[in-house]
């Protein structure tokens, strides 16, 4: 297992995403954790709305039949996100913390990110909510998720804890970030820049991307894999897995892997197996020839 440097610690460059953890027997819980620390994964990423709170109550379940486990691992939380609303109040993030904390069955989270932005935010609230969460212990790290690069230099106005983090989708297939980035000067759909330049912001600000739905295409809208609508696409993977002795599930994570902004990619899967490929992927590195090949086989073009 790759380990990438997020927020000062080392953290595997492939995380468990526990999402869809919610509704699994405490079995299968213990089978898929212990799968991916096996596989050197020390990383794992919740929100308080996974399974309305289920999966955070069945990974603190797993912590407690499996004691010694928590300092060896590095847990991560989301919050602002309920009814309907994004709410970025001060109530609301300590309230939203110490209910993961409850659930989780822990003191303190290592990293807690803001999950979508909050237009009615108001920075100095945030920052009140920060402050009293790391004074406190209960939280050693900051972040966001889904956030553009003016979003957060307006938290940062009142903020005094480094962001560390931004979780954005990206995949080969969903690769804004760096297709407006490669058709710069250009009217061509491609073109079109949708996140104000986040990938470019977060190298120079040293923000870890952590990249979820790795294998998913749109929003949501299935995996990309074995998908008769990407002929190309799995064509390429299979021809570049066979060199590597990866799936083409491995060959997509290699190439997010692949950037130089040094990427997590979040594996929300649940399977041991296919988890269990997508970690081979970090210890391989695709060459740059490789990793354009990918790239174009998904349809993006370079002008």
């Amino acid at each position: 297992m790759k380990y990438v440097t997020v927020g000062g610690v080392s953290a595997s460059a492939v995380s468990l995403g526990c999402m869809r953890m919610a509704g699994l027997e405490e079995k299968k819980v213990d089978e898929i954790v212990g799968c991916a620390s096996e596989n050197g994964i020390n990383f794992f990423d919740h929100a308080d709305i996974y399974g309305k709170g289920d999966s955070e109550r069945l990974f603190g379940g797993y912590l407690k039949r499996h004691k010694g486990e928590r300092e060896k691992l590095f847990l991560q939380t989301k919050c602002a996100i309920h009814d309907g609303q994004y709410d970025f109040s001060k109530e609301h993030i300590v309230r939203s913390v110490e209910g993961s904390l409850s659930r989780l069955g822990v003191d303190y989270v290592d990293f807690l990110l803001l999950h979508r932005p909050d237009t009615l935010m108001e920075p100095e609230e945030v920052a009140e909510a920060f402050d009293e969460l790391e004074s406190s212990g209960k939280v050693r790290r900051f972040g966001v998720s889904n956030h553009n690069p003016m979003q957060i230099e307006l938290l940062k106005t009142a903020v005094k804890q480094p962001l560390v983090v931004n979780q954005l989708q990206f995949s080969v297939t969903e690769a804004g970030m760096v297709t407006s980035g490669m058709n710069a000067n250009m009217k061509n759909e491609e073109s079109q820049m949708h996140d104000g330049g986040v990938l470019e912001y977060s190298r120079i600000k040293k923000m870890t991307v952590q990249a979820w739905s790795p294998f998913q295409y749109g929003f949501f809208k299935g995996s990309f894999i074995d998908n008769e609508d990407f002929p190309a696409l799995n064509a390429k993977l299979a021809e570049i897995g066979e060199k590597y002795g990866l799936t083409k599930t491995g060959v997509a994570a290699a190439w997010i892997l692949r950037h130089p902004a040094g990427m997590q990619v979040i594996a929300g899967t649940m399977n041991p197996v296919r988890l269990t490929e997508i970690c081979k992927a970090a210890d391989v590195t695709l060459t740059r020839s490789e990793w354009y090949e990918i790239y174009r086989a998904a349809g993006h073009c370079l002008p």
